[in-house]
């Protein structure tokens, strides 16, 4: 005869099992987030809400690009032209300036939409109508170091993830072959690795460098790839035996997220060896498409490669690519000689540019692929050394292509001269907040806890600009 228990006893079981289930719960809700990262810290992990966009590939201009001079035109700077600039400076300035000097380029409207661009972009110009100029776009740092950080980690004071690193994190890889986050030709300069580092969070987040910015374009590539003295056979029992004793080890110290991501970085290294070959070689790229991206001319050879490495990487599925232009040191820094330098730096990415975003729309990936151009700050619309331009973080432009922004519009404005963004106002803060939720991820949502607080890539700021959303 079964008689039921007590009242009493099925409180005790509960009361004793009530952990358990806890644990369970705790599974099951990882699960469903796509947390059972123990096994693949890099698989892909679904967004917070739908997405606009999948991927992201960003075009660095290292040194601060003029906005006066390129997306952002002002009547009254050339009417004006070496007058006083006509109200008070920033409280903080990073040189001094003297009059008011106009832009030696021209300014003409194209496309349907008719956004101007400078004679400097001619062959970006003809794609006006797929950009999404922001005009109004401000910052807090007028040195370099500082403001590269700030674009990037969006702290120019601390140590923190960088954007590509907080995207992998939330969002993971659509290809295990490949890492999620890669960085073309890097500077090492101003924030250096910390440009593409990922600070706090797991290391497999932190982006995979290829070169830096002494590295031409052609030798930039992941080094022994291959391993000419053992096959992958052997090379997988090495790994299985190494990655069982660091298991071992970690039964033995507990939780060691670096043990752990060098056992991770292993695996995709030798998983790497099946994919990275064929994605480096660009030999059975169409002469079409090379001369599309400019490699078939000595200034734009060197960036086109990057361009076109970007398009490959993007269409296996790298979650973020860096593209950086920059000679080591400070491209588009011109103190000096205003139209000389930024004649050159125009030169030599204005085709690749072009060719990249022809590229990717005849490929169906500019749909879900958020193309983004700019720099760490913009520049004053007073002159310097004569033919020169001084820093400016109080009023910049950048621009999207691509990835569910609004093509042929411009958002927001700077003041009648250029110096600082008076309408609409987009700080680097709503810059992050916005690209975050173009790839559906809310930015208050993604955080990491660490040293007792959570932190996540917008810090306690940032809005998003939905105004620019197609």
């Amino acid at each position: 005869m079964n008689v039921p228990a007590p009242l009493s006893s099925r409180r005790a079981m509960l009361q004793q099992s009530g952990l358990g289930f806890g644990y369970l719960a705790l599974q099951s809700l990882l699960a469903s987030h796509g947390q059972a990262a123990a096994i693949d810290p890099l698989a892909a992990k679904k967004s917070h809400f739908p997405a606009r966009a999948k991927r992201v590939i960003f075009l660095f201009m290292k040194g601060g690009p003029s906005h006066v001079d390129t997306f952002d035109p002002k009547p009254l700077l050339d009417r004006d032209h070496g007058k006083p600039l006509p109200f008070a400076l920033p409280r903080v300035t990073f040189a001094k300036t003297t009059t008011l000097l106009k832009s030696p380029w021209q300014f003409r409207q194209y496309g349907q939409s008719g956004l101007p661009v400078s004679d400097l972009f001619p062959h970006v110009a003809r794609c006006v109508d797929d950009l999404c100029v922001i005009r109004s776009m401000h910052g807090t740092n007028p040195a370099h170091g500082g403001a590269l950080l700030k674009f990037h980690t969006g702290s120019d004071t601390f140590v923190r993830p960088s954007m590509g690193a907080w995207i992998t994190y939330g969002l993971g890889t659509e290809n295990a072959n490949l890492p999620a986050f890669v960085t073309i030709c890097p500077t090492l300069a101003h924030g250096g690795v910390n440009n593409w580092g990922s600070a706090f969070l797991p290391a497999w987040a932190q982006g995979t460098p290829l070169g830096n910015a002494s590295v031409p374009a052609d030798q930039a590539v992941v080094r022994h790839i291959q391993n000419p003295t053992r096959s992958p056979a052997l090379q997988r029992l090495q790994l299985d035996l190494a990655a069982q004793m660091n298991r071992d080890h970690l039964q033995v110290t507990g939780a060691h997220p670096g043990l752990e991501a060098r056992i991770d970085s292993f695996e995709l290294a030798y998983r790497m060896q099946t994919s990275m070959p064929e994605l480096q070689d660009i030999s059975g790229e169409t002469e079409a498409t090379r001369k599309l991206y400019g490699l078939d001319e000595p200034i734009t050879r060197n960036f086109g490669r990057q361009c076109l490495m970007a398009r490959r990487f993007a269409e296996r599925g790298v979650r973020f690519i860096q593209v950086t232009h920059s000679d080591g040191q400070v491209q588009w820094d011109q103190h000096g000689d205003l139209t000389k330098g930024h004649s050159k730096n125009a030169a030599e990415v204005d085709r690749p540019i072009a060719g990249l975003l022809h590229d990717l729309k005849a490929r169906g990936l500019l749909e879900d692929t958020l193309v983004i151009w700019g720099g760490e700050f913009g520049r004053t619309p007073t002159a310097q050394g004569g033919d020169g331009r001084d820093h400016n973080p109080e009023g910049f432009t950048i621009w999207m292509a691509g990835g569910g922004v609004r093509g042929g519009h411009a958002h927001g404005a700077t003041d009648d001269y250029g110096y600082f963004a008076q309408q609409d106002k987009v700080h680097i803060h709503d810059f992050h907040a916005t690209l975050l939720h173009l790839l559906g991820l809310d930015h208050e949502r993604l955080t990491y806890r660490y040293a007792g607080r959570d932190f996540r890539l917008t810090d306690v700021h940032g809005h998003v600009v939905k105004e620019i959303f197609a």
